[in-house]
């Protein structure tokens, strides 16, 4: 009898690691933010993008400027990557996934790790308030 109720036990501990060690969620991506300081003002392009890069690096992505309008942003944690595109005007921005490593990306489904809904959720608050929002996801 105690046989069994250890093994369920241990059954019913391991099927909890594998679950939590595999969670996954809907793939996240802003598309088309408002960025707050346009409105009623005229942002540069260059003036936008200054902030999305120091949006960025406050939470450890490497943001690169591609060209006017494109930013990639690539954030290392332990061994996972992950990597968005930025494309941006002077009034809006989007975060859209590029690519990933180590994050259980599923294309068909649409479904990654939860830690990179929540750290591209930390960048589009960030950017939000880099230009005087109140940080709240739209």
């Amino acid at each position: 009898m105690i046989n069994r109720k250890v093994g369920s036990v241990l059954f019913v501990g391991l099927s909890l690691i594998i679950l939590v060690g595999c969670r996954t969620s809907a793939l996240m991506e802003i598309r088309d933010a408002a960025i707050p300081a346009a409105v009623g003002q005229n942002l540069t392009m260059d003036q936008v993008a200054k902030g999305i890069v120091a949006a960025g690096s406050k939470h450890g992505w490497a943001m690169k400027i591609e060209s006017p309008g494109h930013i990639v942003g690539t954030l290392l944690i332990r061994s996972h990557m992950a990597v968005v595109d930025i494309p941006y005007t002077a009034s809006s921005y989007s975060i859209i996934y590029k690519d990933s490593s180590n994050l259980s990306y599923d294309a068909g489904s649409k479904k990654i790790h939860a830690n990179y809904s929540s750290w591209v959720r930390n960048l589009h608050v960030s950017i939000q308030r880099e230009f005087g929002g109140a940080g709240k996801p739209n």
